[in-house]
């Protein structure tokens, strides 16, 4: 029996992410709209509307709906910014805030990943969207400062160098601290020197790959 993805779909936002507080319609319209199902590996497409991370190679995941559903109300993206994007993975993500900024620049570490999100994003016709393979931990660096950044790896504090790739006035979504009780922040960029912190929401996600990890405890 065929499943049926638009209603699958349907369900996921009116079921799972609206409930999850996300209202802004733009948010709701965008991840109805657009099919994540194409953007998940072949073997967990069953899975693609389901609330949990899904894998990807290298250990990567695709973020639960309602994670993004907050992430991308939270940083209220613009038709006049642009984006940078801390982790391809999957592509999704950057289809997402494609369709809602005027250009987005996205990295990620893996060269396969990045090769398959170009192709899907290819194929949807998404053309302002930009995308680079290197390490953030170790070398890559944007051309230039952006006005909303997006983390899609947990990170246990923001790297000092993140923080000045967001413009004044810019926001950076990133999850911090240790599971399984990591906090989901948003980062205003007031000033050259000045931040305002908001916490979010708890949730899990994998390490950024090269990001320091926690200590371990001794005893």
């Amino acid at each position: 029996m065929s499943m049926n993805f638009e209603r699958a779909r349907y369900n996921m936002v009116e079921q799972q992410i609206r409930p999850w507080e996300v209202l802004d319609n733009r948010v709701l319209n965008l991840l109805e709209s657009i099919h994540r199902e194409d953007f998940v590996p072949v073997r967990y497409r069953k899975l693609a509307f389901a609330d949990l991370n899904i894998p990807l190679a290298h250990d990567q995941v695709m973020m639960k709906p309602v994670v993004e559903g907050r992430m991308l109300q939270a940083l209220d993206v613009r038709t006049d910014e642009t984006v940078l994007e801390i982790g391809t993975g999957s592509g999704f993500i950057t289809a997402c805030l494609a369709h809602l900024a005027k250009w987005v620049v996205s990295v990620e570490l893996y060269e396969d990943l990045s090769e398959a999100a170009a192709r899907i994003l290819a194929d949807k016709e998404v053309h302002n969207a930009e995308l680079f393979t290197g390490d953030v931990m170790s070398g890559w660096q944007p051309e230039l400062a952006h006005d909303v950044v997006v983390v899609t790896g947990s990170v246990q504090a923001v790297p000092e160098h993140f923080r000045g790739w967001v413009n004044p006035g810019g926001r950076m979504f990133v999850i911090t601290g240790d599971a399984p009780a990591m906090e989901a922040q948003l980062l205003t960029r007031l000033n050259a020197t000045e931040w305002r912190v908001e916490s979010l929401f708890e949730t899990n996600l994998p390490r950024l790959v090269h990001a320091e990890q926690a200590p371990e405890f001794e005893f």
